[in-house]
């Protein structure tokens, strides 16, 4: 079962959720819920456009030539999935996404990760995606009709509670994708795997009344408060920014900053920080 503090924590969208599978006696309608549902987990939640989906895969597992492990297969050999996560980022960064839509879970050490960076390196891509696929850790959780999911947040009798405080690193929330997370295309996990540590918990966007994004190891927060000289109400709100680009702009890595500000102050912060060029992460109430 997942976290009683689901709702707190960001992840409420999967704490009464069931996994989908293609049942016996499928229907049509049975197969296209799989095929939303792998595109949605394998893909990392992004948007897919028509002209994107894998018609020719569709129709084979549609007409039950495959089942839903090699459509998972499939899909995770893509070049619509190379496009997305291989090509963009760093090698790292990929493992960590394949464990998270392959296993469901984030790494649990670093040996995990440099037994699939020596398997990619000497075997390949493809060679890499079946030994998730062809492990018997998919097998016991998912087998050959099961859409894969995110076990990390279940901590069940023999897990490591490292890998659920460190899946925290990877889901930023049901509204957010892969491809679309401020810390951009490097590796959540490194220094904590290196390091053996395990890392705190911070809620997905929107899901708790703290920070919904944290800031890369070693980057300072600076805080800036303010409230109307009249008739200005108690409540202030936290909005954290990242990534100031504006040309021009000092560019030093302590970029990340944090404005506390009243409720009448809020939208002319947020039309500044969008001047500067500023990437708003999250706006909650302080």
């Amino acid at each position: 079962m997942i976290t009683n503090a689901a709702s707190r924590l960001g992840v409420a969208a999967y704490k009464d959720s069931s996994p989908i599978e293609l049942r016996p006696n499928w229907t049509p309608e049975n197969a296209e819920i799989v095929i939303k549902a792998v595109y949605r987990h394998v893909l990392g939640n992004d948007y897919i456009m028509a002209s994107e989906r894998l018609t020719a895969l569709e129709s084979l597992l549609k007409n039950g030539q495959i089942g839903v492990r090699d459509f998972v297969r499939a899909v995770a050999k893509s070049e619509l999935y190379k496009t997305k996560f291989l090509y963009p980022n760093f090698q790292t960064r990929v493992i960590e996404l394949q464990f998270k839509h392959l296993l469901g879970r984030a790494p649990y050490s670093e040996a995990e990760v440099i037994e699939h960076l020596d398997r990619y390196q000497n075997e390949g891509y493809d060679a890499d995606v079946d030994s998730y696929i062809d492990s018997s850790e998919y097998e016991a959780n998912f087998g050959d009709a099961t859409v894969p999911y995110y076990r990390g947040f279940e901590n069940n009798v023999g897990d490591q509670t490292t890998g659920f405080t460190r899946m925290f690193q990877l889901y930023r929330g049901y509204a957010s994708s892969d491809r679309s997370q401020i810390g951009g295309n490097t590796s959540r996990l490194a220094a904590e795997l290196a390091q053996n540590s395990a890392s705190a918990i911070v809620g997905a966007s929107g899901g708790n009344d703290g920070w919904a994004y944290r800031a890369a190891k070693g980057a300072m927060a600076t805080r800036a408060f303010g409230r109307s000289s009249t008739g200005s109400g108690d409540r202030l709100y936290r909005i954290e920014v990242s990534a100031v680009s504006l040309p021009r702009y000092p560019k030093v890595r302590q970029s990340n900053r944090e404005y506390i500000v009243s409720y009448e102050q809020l939208n002319n912060t947020l039309q500044r920080i969008n001047k500067m060029g500023g990437k708003v992460a999250s706006v909650t109430i302080a």
